[in-house]
């Protein structure tokens, strides 16, 4: 079993930048795919990045791409996920998710979870 648990949300202004945190803790192991979801009110949730266990590889979604970056440090058990230029489009909940292999970008793939956190971009 692994327990997720997202920080860093909160409200910015639309250009900035802002830097979540995606803490990891029970049975972690560093071949876990690490993934970052999103959900808009009234809107399905939707992939936006994923790194693998050992950090060599990323995937991105096309309206993140060039603004947000994904990265690990297995040693502290954490994945990050840095997001710049915001729009407000990407006001949503920001959810962290795990799996074995792979990096789909299909959110019932995903086994483990977190409780996610609130990025609000304002004008």
């Amino acid at each position: 079993q692994v327990q997720l648990i997202e920080s860093g949300g909160g409200l910015v202004q639309a250009g900035g930048s802002l830097r979540l945190s995606c803490a990891a803790s029970g049975r972690t192991s560093s071949n876990y795919v690490m993934a970052w979801f999103r959900q808009a009110p009234g809107k399905e949730r939707d992939f936006v990045t994923a790194i693998t266990g050992s950090g060599d590889t990323t995937y991105y979604a096309d309206p993140v791409k060039g603004r947000f970056t994904i990265s690990r440090d297995n040693g502290k058990n954490t994945v990050y996920l840095q997001m710049s230029s915001l729009k407000l489009e990407d006001t949503a909940v920001y959810y962290c998710a795990a799996r074995h292999f792979g990096m789909p970008s299909v959110p019932r793939l995903y086994i483990y979870w977190g409780q996610g956190t609130q990025v609000t971009v304002s004008s």
